[in-house]
């Protein structure tokens, strides 16, 4: 679902990379933050037998009782193949349970389960802090700027309803 108003500009008028810097590039910074964030969590997520994929499985979970893998997939931003071995792993670890869907039975829903609620928990602390660095030194005013503006170009570039 893309914003199909204004057409995109011919690529000989758009700024090359070098013009523009890596630090205004903003999926650049984008990716560095992720990175940043993703290194500041690992060394918990692996005492707790969690990877990346694994961790958002589980938080995408943890607000979304039941989704279809697929829906997971989106959510968690986790390629298919990667997002079904994690789900294995967490069955496994007991974390999670897959259920046929009652309306369609080629489609599996992911439940979290107690186990795996409280492993979610346990490294929610650690998420939030993460998150909270990373809006030091930044106004409310100007969070809710950003995360509305981070919205909008998700609607943007969206290819899910969600």
């Amino acid at each position: 679902m893309t914003d199909q108003s204004e057409p995109p500009a011919p690529p000989d008028a758009l700024p090359r990379l070098g013009e523009i810097g890596l630090s205004n590039y903003a999926p650049y910074l984008m990716n560095r933050i992720m990175g940043r964030y993703n290194a500041s969590l690992r060394e918990e997520m692996a005492q707790l037998g969690l990877t990346t994929p694994k961790m958002r499985a589980l938080a995408v979970l943890s607000v979304i009782e039941g989704p279809l893998i697929r829906d997971i997939a989106v959510y968690a931003v986790v390629e298919q193949s990667t997002l079904s071995r994690a789900l294995e792993q967490l069955a496994a670890e007991g974390m999670i349970r897959r259920e046929t869907d009652a309306g369609d039975n080629r489609a599996t829903r992911v439940y979290l389960t107690e186990t795996g609620r409280t492993t979610f928990e346990t490294l929610w602390p650690r998420m939030a802090e993460a998150q909270s660095r990373m809006f030091r030194g930044i106004s409310e005013d100007e969070r809710r700027a950003f995360v509305g503006t981070l919205q909008k170009m998700l609607t943007n570039i969206r290819k899910h309803e969600f």
